[in-house]
């Protein structure tokens, strides 16, 4: 038999970022750097690893070594995701409330053409129960990855390979096309969660939302800015609007 040759083409994907949180084992820190490193992916981050650096992780990496040397620890998802501007979520579980959804392959469009000009995270939760409500709140949309009705099951390492491949196809198309189409940079991931408070406390002081029961109400419009996906000075009008509305308020 023959190897498989992986061809690296395409303009640079410096600007897609693997995040894995809480990952368990540290053997699929290494084999998910290898699945990165194969597609031309480089930036990998790790959320509160349960062991990390490790020889287990090394081993697994399989020649992948320099992704995990560059790769950084953060305390909180919030921190790893601060300088994104798309944050695409991975998940298979049912949530009580629906997140925007698309294919794997979708994804992997997107992302490639976002990252031409933005920062663009993949987002991979716990190998036995995913991400939680509150870390999909940062999650602009989720991607999934079709497989065959009668078994759903695939390992952390090989969701990366399938995500990481995807981006790699669709950047390889995008660098055959004549042009990149001019589009709109969101905020990053930290403007976002600036202007979450902000609404939140002028939401509560002109006495719309109760703190004591909150409901679902901040997660919804959440969901409704996520995908509005506003820019940068959007978000600075936003607040301009929010900071009106508070001295008004306390005249």
């Amino acid at each position: 038999m023959f190897p498989l040759r992986v061809v690296q083409v395409g303009l640079s994907m410096s600007g897609v970022r693997i995040i894995l949180v809480d990952t368990s084992h540290p053997g699929n820190i290494g084999a998910a750097a290898r699945a990165m490193k194969t597609m031309g992916l480089t930036d990998l981050s790790l959320v509160t690893p349960h062991a990390f650096p490790s020889a287990q992780a090394t081993a697994r990496a399989t020649g992948a070594d320099d992704v995990l040397d560059a790769a950084r620890v953060f305390p909180s998802l919030s921190e790893a995701i601060a300088e994104c501007n798309l944050v695409i979520g991975s998940s298979a579980r049912a949530r009580h409330i629906d997140w925007p959804q698309m294919t794997v392959r979708e994804a992997g469009n997107l992302a490639a053409h976002r990252a031409t000009h933005a920062s663009v995270a993949f987002v991979f939760g716990r190998e036995r129960t995913g991400l939680t409500n509150a870390e999909l709140d940062h999650c602009h949309c989720l991607a999934y990855i079709p497989t065959h009705s009668g078994y759903h099951s695939l390992n952390l390492a090989a969701a990366v390979q399938v995500v990481a491949y995807e981006v790699h196809m669709a950047n390889q198309t995008l660098c055959e096309a004549s042009t990149l189409a001019s589009v709109q940079i969101p905020a990053p991931a930290i403007e976002m969660d600036r202007l979450y408070e902000h609404l939140e406390q002028t939401l509560t002081e002109v006495d719309f939302l109760n703190p004591a029961h909150p409901r679902l109400l901040m997660r919804r419009l959440r969901r409704l800015f996520n995908r509005a996906q506003p820019d940068a000075v959007e978000v600075n009008i936003l607040r301009g609007i929010l900071t009106a509305v508070q001295r008004s308020k306390r005249c």
